[in-house]
């Protein structure tokens, strides 16, 4: 069971503690970073020198250090890292044993998709960068893939900056994906900055929802926001900052995406990867979906032709958050196994399936809508010819 958020009751908690679970006793001089969870009775242990500590077990109100008691740990393990708060919100920040973590950088948003999966919010984030610094610090080099996500990431500006940094400095080894609606990134100054911190492993994602400026406006609820991605990608591209094209296809980007294939080509040659999404049906795609939902099979045709396209033109494509079933088996070469490990469920139906290993299952809030939980078991004799 994985729970990004638990709650339970604070102790002496001032303000945010950031550490490292630890799951066992550490020695005195291995406390500083640790935050130390356990089950049960405290007992005669000595607490002292840890960051804070978190019990499922009820603690004495008179417990003399950070705590918070009566929360749920049964999904922490050793070395994951986690904030505990004044408010008793015990959150999971990274997962030592997964492979698809992500610093989340801010709630706000200089755009408003009409299928934003993280609806933005006006919040004071003039601290985020602190402490994002604070966890890339405590995060294993051995790292292989790290995320940076919003909100808008670059809206933290200078603070955003720092962070690429650190990650720079603390873990040289491990790739940074940072996801961008790209607008800032027009400012030439910017993205000549972000350029200039020499990260090795970055690669910045970035939508283009069609190659008509009106209707990327409409997806993105913000006037002019075409132009300033096209000019985001293009000053990226000016200064060596590899880029990935991301298109959430919906029913308003699904009729033309050869058209933004060959947009791409033509304008767009320097993209590293070019990645096809489908719809994740949380946060405002929920209230939205009438209007959005498109079934598979009605642009399956024209996301075939558009992906074998790029590919016959040298471009890296991928085809993410598909079922099998649902896509002509010449695009299986391009589908990936993408969604997180913590939202991603197969249905009852897909037991049988010959190539569930190979395929990329559904959003778990996606299987609640019968709409997107539709499975169609792929033949043996299908398989074969793979």
């Amino acid at each position: 069971m994985i729970i990004l958020t638990a709650k339970g009751t604070p102790i002496g908690i001032t303000h945010n503690h950031i550490g490292r679970v630890t799951l066992t006793a550490l020695p005195p001089g291995e406390r500083t970073n640790a935050v130390r969870v356990l089950h049960g009775d405290s007992g005669s242990e000595d607490f002292s020198g840890y960051l804070a500590i978190v019990s499922d077990g009820r603690l004495p109100d008179s417990f003399p250090f950070p705590a918070i008691h009566s929360c749920r740990i049964e999904h922490l393990q050793d070395r994951d890292i986690v904030s505990a708060n004044l408010r008793g919100h015990l959150r999971t920040l990274i997962r030592h044993e997964s492979t698809s973590n992500t610093l989340f950088a801010t709630d706000r948003c200089n755009s408003l998709c009409l299928m934003c999966s993280q609806p933005p919010k006006n919040v004071d984030d003039s601290r985020s960068a602190e402490e994002l610094v604070r966890i890339v610090s405590l995060m294993d080099q051995g790292t292989k893939d790290l995320g940076i996500t919003g909100g808008e990431p670059t809206l933290l500006g200078n603070g955003l900056l720092r962070v690429i940094e650190a990650c720079r400095d603390m873990l040289p080894d491990t790739a940074l994906h940072l996801l961008s609606n790209g607008r800032r990134f027009s400012n030439p100054v910017f993205a000549a900055q972000i350029a200039a911190l020499k990260h090795p492993g970055l690669m910045i994602g970035i939508p283009v929802y069609s190659d008509i400026d009106a209707l990327h406006d409409y997806v993105v609820q913000a006037n002019g926001a075409f132009d300033e991605t096209i000019g985001g990608l293009q000053n990226l591209a000016l200064n060596e900052v590899p880029v990935e094209i991301r298109i959430v296809i919906q029913r308003h980007t699904a009729g033309r995406l050869v058209e933004l294939a060959e947009f791409i080509y033509r304008n767009l040659t320097f993209a590293a990867h070019v990645a096809f999404m489908g719809l994740e049906i949380t946060g405002f795609a929920k209230p939205n979906l009438d209007d959005l939902w498109i079934d598979t099979a009605d642009y399956a045709s024209g996301l075939d032709t558009a992906v074998r396209y790029l590919a016959a033109r040298g471009f890296t494509v991928s085809v993410y958050n598909h079922q099998l079933c649902q896509v002509p088996s010449s695009l299986w070469p391009f589908c990936r196994q993408s969604i997180s490990d913590w939202k991603n469920e197969f249905p009852s139906e897909c037991d049988a399936c010959a190539v569930k290993a190979k395929c990329g299952g559904f959003f778990t809030w996606n299987l609640a809508h019968d709409r997107a939980r539709r499975v169609f078991p792929v033949a043996t004799n299908q398989v074969s010819q793979q």
